[in-house]
């Protein structure tokens, strides 16, 4: 997933924020699953093609997956951008139904919320020009690359040519990561498959290919996040499930990803 770190500074933080800017949820029960209204969606809006701003809406694969589990599981939803860390703030505190934000499902966030059933499968892969002799993660070694900050691409790196290497650059978000490679900064940019394959296939001007080197990189399964406890859980898993067999999830993805899904793969992981 794109970010790995959530520290309780930044939680405090982000709590302090919330509680001063934000109103209470939309739906009523502090989203219990009681009843079928509309629930409050936090997302961090900043991560094409998953969800991203466009025209003042918010748009992306997960906006367009959600909605169809969501109308499969007879619900309304209403999405609010309020950004990363407050995400964890938000649905810790019961003040959001759910979150959908490319958010990796592991063993240390269980501990503190629900996860659905899997919806995407994701590996770090490495954006390269067109004319690179890299060809994996092991050509990175005395190559410099650029990653999103927090992410388990910065982390591969780290392992890779060692943490705090000055050859990894930093950058808040994977635009600028890219600019960085587009600009001649960067020999690579390692991020999750869908950012560098949507760039690459989007920009065919910039002249870049795709490295996909598996044996280097863990698999990571995104999932929806709601409050610990909840009972929306077991009907967004059914819905997802539901959408996984008819194939509408088939279509969102070629949709935004221009290739077939590895549906068996996650329903592996169930």
């Amino acid at each position: 997933m794109r970010r790995i770190v959530y520290q309780a500074f930044a939680a405090a933080a982000a709590l302090m924020l919330v509680l001063s800017a934000c109103g209470t949820s939309q739906t009523s029960g502090g989203g219990s699953g009681d009843s079928k209204k509309t629930l409050r969606v936090v997302t961090d809006a900043a991560y094409a093609p998953f969800e991203y701003m466009e025209k003042g809406k918010i748009v992306g694969f997960d906006v367009d997956v959600l909605n169809a589990v969501a109308k499969e599981a007879g619900y309304e939803v209403k999405f609010d951008d309020v950004g990363w860390d407050p995400i964890f703030v938000e649905i810790e505190s019961k003040r959001a139904d759910l979150a959908v934000s490319s958010i990796t499902i592991n063993d240390d966030r269980k501990q503190t919320y629900d996860f659905s059933v899997p919806y995407f499968l994701s590996i770090n892969k490495i954006l390269v020009p067109e004319d690179s002799s890299i060809k994996s993660a092991q050509d990175l070694k005395d190559k410099k690359v650029a990653v999103q900050n927090g992410t388990t691409g910065q982390e591969a790196m780290d392992d890779l040519l060692g943490k705090n290497n000055e050859n990894i650059k930093k950058f808040d978000n994977n635009n600028l990561a890219i600019m960085e490679l587009t600009s001649g900064g960067a020999d690579a940019v390692v991020a999750d498959n869908g950012v560098v394959e949507a760039y690459a296939k989007n920009n065919p001007d910039k002249k870049l290919k795709v490295v996909d080197d598996s044996a280097s990189f863990d698999p990571e399964y995104y999932g929806l996040m709601f409050p610990k406890g909840t009972k929306l859980k077991a009907d967004f898993d059914k819905a997802i499930n539901t959408i996984l067999e008819n194939g509408t999830y088939a279509e969102i993805y070629k949709k935004w990803f221009g290739t077939e899904a590895d549906i068996d793969q996650l329903k592996d992981q169930q």
